[in-house]
């Protein structure tokens, strides 16, 4: 079989990654505290909002990181 090389495992990753994160833009919206947990930043002005869900992505990253451990040791 022909092993492959760098490049083409970045090109499958980069797929699954995309596919992963378009699931997960279309079922944002579905699931209620996704963006609304505390500590995620809410700053509104009159014709101004900035908008950081800081433990919103501090949580989906250590969801991800433990899933990635986990399937890389087994």
């Amino acid at each position: 079989m022909i092993e492959m090389n760098w490049m083409g495992r970045l090109f499958i990753f980069l797929g699954v990654f995309l596919i992963i994160l378009g699931v997960l833009f279309s079922l944002a919206g579905k699931v209620p505290w996704i963006g609304k947990l505390p500590g995620d930043l809410c700053v509104q002005k009159r014709n101004f909002t900035f908008y950081f869900p800081l433990t919103t992505s501090i949580l989906l990253s250590a969801i991800a990181s433990l899933i990635l451990y986990l399937t890389k040791h087994r």
